[in-house]
This record gives structure tokens, C-alpha cells and sequence, in this order.
């Protein structure tokens, strides 16, 4: 008899290292986890099709939701009327949890398997396959706002909502497989405000006039610039002013290996990114023997916008 695969989930305390302080497992791959807004808890979603919730003052799980499909991704809300944690699974419904009972308090039917998501009180973005893109207005009761037309032609990846300078939620930024990000704002004051770029491909073509175009695996913004980071599958991060439009610093590649995702610490002085292979080139690609690693680096400096002391 096979023993079951267990995926594992770690907390890390950063000092001067990096020290793993806790662990919790999922019978199935991890796709998205996030905090308590108190950091008292951790949430995860899997492959299995739940999401857990980890208490790290008792170091105990609990399953706090589930879906008929596999859970791509799980965001904490706290509003001023409710508490919960939001879903979105491929079975292609975004389902909302009061973690006190079984069932979902509100859910919505998406138009297609949930690809990515994040939540900033109180918009919600949604990214689905067919290019799919949803917001939803979360206060006083959660409601779909509007969808909204893909300003990319090709598949989504990874979305990040960004805040205006009086810190509200007020557009996001989409990657998609085909190396370019869109900066899209809901509400637009000029229509030229949304934009696109390109990102994450080979700088110079090659004999036969063709270019090496990554993946945009994650994007995240500094939490006192607004400044963005994005990371791809060619293994390297870049980072971008998106108010002048300008290209901040582009990385060497990472140890040969994509980068997977990456966010910043809630100061802005820390960028965390990891690196591992993300099958985007084939099961052919692989390599058991190079491990994955979790990368910290200095970052204040290379965000703040130029001419900015």
C-alpha cells in the first residue's frame, strides 16, 4: 500500500535567517494561502478541495471550507458589518465563508474555473479561464459591480489589485502567460490611464527572428511607493514605476529556475520571491535534484520612484 502524499504548508521566522517555526499539511498540492488580518491564523487552499484554517497559537488545522473542484484561491475579508474568507475554485464558483459553519454564506457562479483573485477592501477581482475578469463591490453585502473586457489576449495568470494615494482600492494589475502586465483602473478618469507592457521576455531575438516570451507568475506592489514587482518564468524579476511608466531594475536570472510568486513585507523594505521550476516548459524539464528556494532581498532603494529622496 502507497502512503498518502501529504503537501506541506511552513511559517518562517525572518531575523537575521530565515528559521522554520511550524508546519501543516494538505492531501493535496497548495495553491494560495493568506493571513488573518491579525496574523494570528494562516488560510490554505488546496488541490483536495478544501481550505484550511491554521491557528498558529495551537499550531491546529481546521477545514473551514470546501469546494467540488480544487480551491485556486483564498483572501481574509474584514469589513466594518462581517468577517469571512473568500474562495475561488475551479468547480468555477467564488464562494464566501463565515468559518463557523459548513456553508457558504454567499456564493457567485463564475462564467468559467476561478484563475486568480485577490481582495482589497472593498473590491474583489477575479480572473478566469477564457480571459474571463470580474469585480465585485464588498460592502454591506458582497455583489457583483461589473465584468469587465480583458485588455490582454491571452490567458491570465496572476492579478494584484493597486490603491490610489489616498489608499483606496481603485484598479489592479493583470499578467498573463504571454509576458506582457495591463494596468487597468475601474473607474478611469482617461481612458488612456489603462495601459499594457511587455515584460519577461529575451531581449534580443534570435537568428531565426524569434523571441523567448515567459509567463508573468506574480505581480506585487510596494506598500509605501505603489511601485510594482513582477516575476516570470524566465527567472527573473523586474521593478516598474507604473505612474511614469518606466522600468525601475531588471534582475539577472535566478538560479536558471522560474520564479514562481513574490510579495513584499508590510514595511516595503523586504521583497520575498521563490524559485522553483513551474512545469512551463514540460515534465520533460524537470529536475528532482534542484531544490526550491525562498530568496529575501533588500528592496527599499531599487522601488522608490526616481527623483523621489
Amino acid at each position: 500500500m502507497v502512503d498518502e502524499l501529504h503537501y506541506p504548508i511552513r511559517c518562517w521566522e525572518i531575523t537575521t535567517n530565515a528559521v522554520p517555526k511550524a508546519q501543516q499539511t494538505h492531501q493535496g498540492p497548495i495553491l494560495d494561502c493568506c493571513w488573518h488580518d491579525d496574523g494570528s491564523k494562516v488560510f490554505t487552499a488546496s488541490v483536495d478541495k478544501t481550505c484550511k484554517m491554521w491557528d498558529l497559537n495551537s499550531n491546529q488545522c481546521v477545514v473551514v471550507a470546501q469546494h467540488d473542484q480544487p480551491i485556486k484561491t483564498v483572501n481574509f475579508v474584514q469589513a466594518p458589518n462581517y468577517t469571512c474568507i473568500v474562495t475561488g475554485s475551479w468547480d468555477k464558483t467564488f464562494k464566501f465563508w463565515d468559518m463557523r459553519q459548513s456553508t457558504p454564506v454567499i456564493q457567485f457562479q463564475l462564467p468559467e474555473r476561478c484563475y486568480c483573485a485577490d481582495i482589497v477592501y472593498p473590491m474583489a477581482i477575479v480572473g478566469t479561464a477564457q480571459r474571463g475578469i470580474l469585480c465585485y463591490q464588498l460592502d454591506s453585502q458582497p455583489r457583483e459591480y461589473k465584468k469587465i473586457e480583458s485588455p490582454l489576449k491571452y490567458q491570465h495568470r496572476c492579478v494584484t489589485i493597486f490603491k490610489d494615494k489616498n489608499q483606496q482600492p481603485t484598479g489592479f494589475a493583470l499578467g498573463s502567460v504571454e509576458g506582457r502586465v495591463a494596468i487597468h483602473y475601474i473607474n478611469p478618469i482617461n481612458p488612456k490611464d489603462n495601459f499594457t507592457f511587455k515584460c519577461h521576455r529575451s531581449n534580443t531575438a534570435t537568428s531565426s527572428n524569434v523571441q523567448d516570451i515567459y509567463a508573468v507568475n506574480g505581480i506585487s506592489f510596494h506598500p509605501q511607493f505603489g511601485t510594482l514587482a513582477t516575476v516570470g518564468s524566465d527567472g527573473k524579476f523586474s521593478f516598474w514605476d507604473k505612474d511614469a511608466r518606466t522600468k525601475l531594475k531588471t534582475s539577472d536570472p535566478a538560479a536558471s529556475l522560474p520564479i514562481s510568486t513574490c510579495s513584499f513585507d508590510s514595511t516595503g523594505n523586504i521583497f520575498a520571491y521563490s524559485v522553483c521550476y513551474d512545469w512551463s516548459k514540460g515534465h520533460e524539464y524537470f529536475n528532482p535534484s534542484v531544490k526550491p528556494m525562498i530568496l529575501l532581498r533588500s528592496c527599499m532603494d531599487e522601488l522608490r520612484p526616481r527623483g523621489k529622496k
